[in-house]
């Protein structure tokens, strides 16, 4: 199993100085993060899209691939790339070119998107909501596969035998869908034989189990290779040296982005009790120390038998010497234990590095 970390790259949307210099220390700081995870050995490494201004990174190919000249064998992932509303010529040629810069370690985590900012931004129609990710996902798979490319929908100007360049090193380039617990969209992955990775941040991710089985056997209606299908689940946590140094540190960041967003969605409140009963066994936070964390995601590989699992601790305003330290911990205790477990289960143990 493949393992990870995910990150939109908080900033302060409200800084006290101006938001330029927030950014790019931010930015700053990314790299750092991505670089140490390279160093300690994690395997893969996700950039959200986001069009707020409480995220630092709209362009995670930029990003990524900025990253990509301070690392050797990490993977490098948008978490997610907002289809509906990119251009997925620009999407592919993107992407492709951090692929060359990197040797070969890019990947697409194509999504929908948690918010919907980029649909006005971009000009699109939020009632063309499904039809447009339907059809830029066909159009993205058409341009991995083919050089020389004739595709016509009917919401993007057709691609009348153009060639889109340059060309990935990877062939095809990897292409992930990113779900957030929808049948229909677990379901569409597998019909189309694209690895699926499934965002858990509430309730317990047990429930979520059969989506996986849905998953498959999607695939195996459609006639697609079992061989071939991905899963990974993606989480928020956070680990430190102690669990309760983990929680302390991990809380008040956590809840503010939580209940900030919540306020948007008409959600209730989050509350220290609330998340401490997510911290348990059972629940969705895997916030701890390094042997609580890899218990907690060997448990979960039981139940998902999952291919990656990326886990998001730079949430909110986290100060940047706790995250480092969360990275080293990640790196150096946790995917050790983790690959120790699933090595004497019989699950083996897969890394890029």
């Amino acid at each position: 199993m493949e393992l990870g970390l995910y990150t939109f790259a908080d900033v302060n949307p409200n800084p006290e100085r101006n938001k330029g210099a927030e950014g790019a220390e931010r930015l700053k700081h990314l790299i750092e993060e991505i670089e140490l995870a390279d160093q300690v050995g994690l395997d893969v490494f996700g950039l959200g899209e986001h069009h707020r201004p409480d995220y630092a990174v709209s362009a995670p190919a930029v990003a990524l691939a900025a990253a990509a000249v301070k690392t050797k064998n990490i993977r490098l992932t948008s978490a997610v790339t907002v289809l509906s509303s990119d251009d997925p010529v620009r999407v592919f040629q993107q992407f492709a070119t951090l692929d060359l810069i990197s040797n070969g370690r890019a990947e697409i985590m194509a999504g929908r998107g948690s918010f919907i900012e980029s649909f006005p931004l971009f000009g699109y129609n939020l009632e063309d909501y499904d039809q447009l990710f339907e059809e830029k996902l066909d159009l993205l798979m058409t341009l991995r596969e083919n050089e020389t490319v004739k595709w016509q929908g009917e919401l993007r100007a057709p691609v009348n035998g153009r060639g889109v360049y340059p060309r990935p090193l990877q062939d095809p380039l990897p292409l992930w869908i990113a779900v957030g617990g929808t049948p229909q969209s677990v379901a569409r992955a597998g019909a189309l034989g694209l690895p699926v990775a499934l965002a858990i941040i509430g309730g317990e991710p047990r429930r979520f189990a059969p989506l996986f089985d849905l998953y498959r056997e999607a695939a195996r209606r459609a006639g697609q290779d079992q061989a071939k299908l991905k899963t990974s689940i993606n989480v928020h946590g956070f680990i430190a040296d102690t669990t309760d140094a983990a929680a302390d540190q991990f809380y008040g960041p956590q809840a503010e982005v939580m209940n900030r967003i919540g306020r948007e969605r008409g959600w209730g409140p989050t509350s220290r009790a609330h998340f401490d009963m997510s911290r348990g066994p059972s629940g969705a936070l895997f916030v701890g120390d390094p042997q609580v964390v890899a218990e907690k995601i060997v448990a979960h590989h039981e139940i998902f038998r999952n291919d990656r699992f990326l886990l998001q601790m730079a949430i909110g305003l986290m100060p940047h010497d706790q995250v480092m330290r969360g990275i080293e911990l990640y790196g150096t205790k946790v995917a050790p234990l983790v690959r120790k477990a699933l090595t004497d289960t019989g699950e083996g143990a897969k890394s890029t590095a």
